[in-house]
C-alpha cells in the first residue's frame, strides 16, 4: 500500500543499507554489452514488467496501492520533481522553484509554456488550478491524498502561466506538497466543467454549503475516469486486458523530447504483465516472456537464479529498500482495543525467525515506522524480543483463560463470552506475507490461540483494509527517507472515510504531536517530537513492526543504463542497443 512512483516528489523512497553507510550491491557477471560497446542511447524495443496483480485503478488521485502509482509514473507529471541522484527538489513543469513568502504561507509557481497533454492540447494554469480543485474537492475518494493539503486554502491564477498558492499556516513541506500534485488536463476530466464556479476557498470550507455542481463533479470523477488515464507524460495508455497485462506507448510527441532536465523515454512499449504466482513468473522470465521482475522472493534469490545461464542473460540487482512489513491489528476490534493483548502478539511473533527463514537473511528486524538513518529515528527503543511465555502472562493479566476446556483461551468482553480467534488476511500470489502469518499461526496454537490465515484478490483485499472489515493485516509501507510525515497513516482523523489509518488507531496525545510537528521548521525540534510519538507507539503496539527487505530485482542484460538510485531502480532511462533489440522489427508505437 505504498507509493513507489519514481517521478512524483510526494512518495520519494530512499534505497539504503542496514548498515552505517548505503550499501548497493550488483551480482558481478559482466553485461552483454560495455558503455562503449553499446553507444549512444536510441529508442525502440519493449519492456515487459512483472506485477503480481493489476492496478487498483488508473485515476491518479484515487488510487493508493503501488502498481497503480508504478504505471501512473510514466503518465503523469508534477510542477516538481525531485533529482534521482541527490533527490533535491527541481522544476519540472514549472520554469522553477515556487517564489515563497517570508511567513512562508504563499506560493508562486510560474509554468512552462511549451508543455502539453497527450492529446496535443497545452498544459496551462487552468489545468494546474483544476487538479488542485480536484484533490481539495470532498466528493472525491482521496483522503488520504487529500491530508496533504489541509493547510492550502486557496489558489488564484495571476495569469494564464502563474499561479499563487495560499495557505492558513505554515507547513514545512508545503513546497513539496504544493508543487507535487498530479497534473490533469481540465477539459478531459472535467469536460462540463463543474468545477469552474467552484473556488480552492469554498472547498476548503463546509462541504454542506458547496453548490451541486461540487458533488456532481466528484461523482462523475470517482466513477468514470479509473480505466481511461491522460496526462501530460511521455508515455501514453494503449489498452488493459484485466487480470492479463497493461500497456503504455512512447508517445512520439511528447513536449519533452530532447529538452536538458526532462526524462528522455527510449523504450516503444511498457508492457505490465501480472502474475501473481511468484514461481510462475520467475519461469516466464526464463522462458523469455518477461524481462523485469521487480522483487524476487527471497528463495528464490537465493536459489532459483544461480545458474550460469540465467546470469548470462538477466543480471540482478540487491539493496535494501526503505519500506516495512508489518502485522496491523484492527484496534476497534473486540480482542485488539487491549493494548496488552496487541503486546502479546508481538511477544509470540519470533520475528528474527522469520527474517532467517522466511527471507532467507535478506532483511532487518525494524521497531517503528521510521527510516533507520534519520535523524527522527529513536534509537532508543528496544525492540520486542520473541518471548511466549511473557506473552502468555500478559494475556492472563488481560483475563484471557480457558474457561470452558476446548483449548482456547476466552474472555467476557461487552456482556459476550468471546474465544480468542481472529483471522489474518493477506493478498494472494504474496507467499512473503502468508510465510509470515503462517510462522506467527504455528506459535499462536501452542497457547490457545486459534487464528487463520485468509487469501484474498489484491482488490478485495485492498476494499476490506480500506473499510475496517478485518482483524488482522500483514501489509507494508513506504519509509520516506526525507522528512517524515506520519499524519496521513496515524493521525486518528484519517481512520474515516476510507483513510491509510485502516487500523483505526486514535491517541489525542499523538494527533497533537503530529499537528504540531507539521508546524515547526525546527528541524531539531521534530526529531524531539517523533521521538516521544515513537514511544508511545512503541508501548502501544497498534502494529507489530517486522522487517525490512532487502529487494532483489532482475533485469534483462539487453537493457542498457540500469542504476539504482536513491529511490531505487528508473525504468525510464532504461534503452536497447539496435543490434540486441528483441522487438526491433515492431510497428512504431503512433
Amino acid at each position: 500500500m505504498f507509493a513507489k512512483s519514481w517521478r512524483f516528489i510526494l512518495p520519494v523512497l530512499f534505497i539504503a543499507s542496514c548498515g552505517d553507510k548505503t550499501e548497493v550491491k550488483v551480482a558481478d557477471v559482466k553485461p552483454m554489452l560495455s558503455k562503449e560497446e553499446a553507444g549512444k542511447p536510441v529508442t525502440g524495443d519493449w519492456l515487459v514488467y512483472h506485477e503480481l496483480s493489476d492496478p487498483e485503478q488508473l485515476n491518479p488521485l484515487t488510487s493508493s496501492d503501488a502498481v497503480s502509482s508504478e504505471i501512473g509514473g510514466f503518465m503523469f507529471e508534477a510542477l516538481l520533481t525531485r533529482d534521482p541522484r541527490t533527490l533535491e527538489i527541481k522544476p519540472y513543469i514549472a520554469e522553477a522553484r515556487p517564489e515563497i513568502s517570508q511567513d512562508k504561507l504563499t506560493y508562486t509557481f510560474k509554468i512552462r509554456k511549451d508543455a502539453r497533454f497527450q492529446d496535443g492540447r497545452p498544459l496551462t494554469g487552468e489545468d494546474v488550478l483544476f487538479s488542485v480543485k480536484a484533490v481539495k474537492c470532498p466528493f472525491v475518494n482521496a483522503p488520504f491524498l487529500r491530508v496533504y493539503f489541509n493547510s492550502l486554502v486557496d489558489a488564484e491564477l495571476l495569469d494564464p502561466y502563474t499561479i499563487r498558492f495560499i495557505t492558513k499556516e505554515p507547513y514545512f513541506r508545503n513546497e513539496s506538497v504544493l508543487g507535487g500534485i498530479t497534473l490533469l488536463p481540465r477539459h478531459h476530466y472535467d469536460p462540463a466543467n463543474l468545477l469552474q464556479r467552484v473556488t480552492v476557498k469554498a472547498l476548503a470550507q463546509d462541504p454542506a454549503k458547496l453548490p451541486p455542481e461540487a458533488k456532481q463533479f466528484g461523482e462523475n470523477f470517482n466513477k468514470n475516469y479509473n480505466r481511461n488515464p491522460l496526462g501530460s507524460g511521455p508515455y501514453k495508455f494503449n489498452g488493459w486486458k484485466t487480470g492479463s497485462e497493461l500497456e503504455l506507448i512512447r508517445h512520439r510527441d511528447y513536449w519533452g523530447n530532447g529538452k536538458e532536465g526532462i526524462d528522455q523515454p527510449r523504450l516503444d512499449r511498457l508492457k505490465f504483465r501480472f502474475v501473481n504466482n511468484m514461481d510462475a513468473a520467475l519461469n516466464r522470465m526464463k522462458s523469455g516472456s518477461l524481462d523485469y521482475i521487480e522483487a524476487l522472493q527471497p528463495v528464490q534469490a537465493v536459489r532459483g537464479t544461480s545458474s550460469n545461464r540465467f546470469n548470462q542473460e538477466f543480471r540482478k540487482y540487491e539493496y535494501y529498500s526503505p519500506s516495512y512489513t508489518y502485522l496491523g491489528w484492527n484496534n476497534e476490534h473486540p480482542i485488539f482495543r487491549d493494548k496488552k493483548v496487541r503486546q502479546a502478539m508481538t511477544y509470540f511473533t519470533d520475528r528474527k525467525l522469520i527474517v532467517k527463514s522466511v527471507l532467507f537473511g535478506l532483511g532487518e528486524v525494524v521497531d517503528s515506522h521510521i527510516y533507520l538513518f534519520r535523524p527522527e529515528y529513536d534509537k532508543s527503543l528496544v525492540g520486542y524480543p520473541y518471548d511466549p511465555l511473557k506473552a502468555s502472562a500478559l494475556l492472563a493479566e488481560a483475563g484471557w483463560k480457558d474457561t470452558d476446556g476446548d483449548g482456547v483461551l476466552d474472555k467476557m468482553i461487552d456482556g459476550k463470552k468471546t474465544p480468542l480467534r481472529f483471522e489474518i488476511k493477506v493478498n494472494s500470489g504474496n507467499a512473503l506475507r502468508k510465510s509470515v502469518a503462517l510462522v506467527l499461526l504455528d506459535e499462536l496454537k501452542k497457547h490457545g490461540i486459534a487464528a487463520s490465515v485468509r487469501e484474498l484478490d489484491w482488490t478485495i483485499f485492498l476494499n476490506d483494509v480500506k473499510n475496517h472489515t478485518f482483524d488482522a493485516v500483514v501489509l507494508g509501507w513506504g519509509m520516506p527517507t526525507d522528512e517524515p510525515d506520519a499524519y496521513q497513516v496515524w493521525h486518528s482523523s484519517q481512520a474515516a472515510n476510507k483513510g491509510s489509518n485502516a487500523i483505526s488507531y486514535k491517541n489525542s496525545r499523538v494527533d497533537e504531536i503530529l499537528e504540531t510537528y507539521r508546524r515547526e521548521f525546527d528541524a531539531h525540534k521534530r526529531v524531539e517530537m517523533y521521538k516521544e510519538f515513537q514511544q508511545i507507539l512503541h508501548e502501544e503496539q497498534p502494529y507489530t513492526f517486522l522487517f525490512v527487505r532487502k529487494q532483489v530485482s532482475v533485469v534483462h542484460r539487453r537493457f542498457q543504463d540500469v542504476e539504482i538510485f536513491p529511490a531505487g531502480l528508473r525504468p525510464i532511462d532504461w534503452w536497447v542497443p539496435a543490434r540486441n533489440q528483441k522487438f526491433a522489427s515492431a510497428l512504431t508505437p503512433q
